[in-house]
């Protein structure tokens, strides 16, 4: 939706209803913004969002939804909900086993909340897959009512190697996410197909920083990380439903 006045009136509708705080934005003028697209997925002002000196800093602007140990090949959802690792990974059972027994984080962005996923920690991209899927709203509420939710929507996950090991962050779609895109690779999604469709990059996938963006979607979805058997260890103030920040300590990596 380009410009004008309807566009100019639906972001400020916008603006007001979910209490977007324009002033971190590195644009805060409402009327500079061509699209709404362009509104949602805004940058922030150099500064808005401190790194913490830890070890795996929030890779965004979220509520958590859960987190914890991947009981071999199960990740927890929700009360009486829980789904595979590997149908979460497009059917890979061999990436999967690579996480059987570590931990896992699911953060979900409303859409109040900035819209750039940024990298954790220091990485490089080895594979990115796309994975066809529904489009069902990620809401906790939602989340609680449809079991294997995670592993049923569109979804592109991301698989990086790391100084602990393999780290994988998949990018879950929603009902009205009109997009995923990284920074490598630009839009992944449309074109949406019935096939999974994989990139590999080997050892000359792109290197990022922690803090460094490495995606965005347009509208609110979900994240879910994965990180192997004996490698993170949680801040002891994390809990479901408890906001969260990009930058902000998330946990400690053991030392190998």
């Amino acid at each position: 939706m380009e410009g004008g006045a309807i566009t100019q009136a639906l972001i400020r509708r916008f603006v007001a209803k979910y209490k977007v705080d324009m002033a971190e934005a590195a644009d805060p003028r409402l009327e500079s913004y061509a699209s709404f697209n362009d509104f949602f997925t805004r940058a922030l002002k150099p500064g808005a969002r401190p790194l913490a000196a830890a070890d795996l800093v929030c890779p965004v602007d979220a509520a958590i939804s859960q987190y914890g140990p991947i009981e071999h090949d199960q990740i927890f959802q929700a009360k009486g909900h829980s789904y595979s690792t590997t149908a979460l990974l497009g059917g890979d059972a061999a990436l999967a086993a690579r996480f059987d027994h570590g931990h896992f984080a699911t953060l979900y962005l409303a859409p109040k909340d900035y819209h750039r996923i940024h990298m954790p920690c220091d990485a490089r991209l080895v594979r990115m897959v796309y994975v066809p899927g529904d489009l069902f709203s990620v809401n906790p509420l939602t989340a609680r009512h449809v079991p294997g939710l995670f592993a049923r929507n569109e979804r592109v996950v991301c698989v990086f190697d790391t100084a602990f090991g393999p780290f994988v962050n998949v990018l879950v779609g929603a009902t009205i996410v009109g997009s995923v895109a990284t920074v490598w690779h630009g839009v992944v999604n449309p074109p949406r197909t019935r096939d999974v469709r994989a990139w590999d990059y080997g050892s000359g996938g792109p290197a990022l920083r922690k803090g460094d963006e490495m995606g965005r979607f347009l509208l609110g979805s979900t994240i879910v990380m994965l990180f192997p058997k004996d490698v993170v260890t949680f801040v002891p103030d994390w809990a479901p439903s408890r906001p969260v920040r990009l930058g902000e300590a998330m946990g400690a990596v053991a030392r190998r």
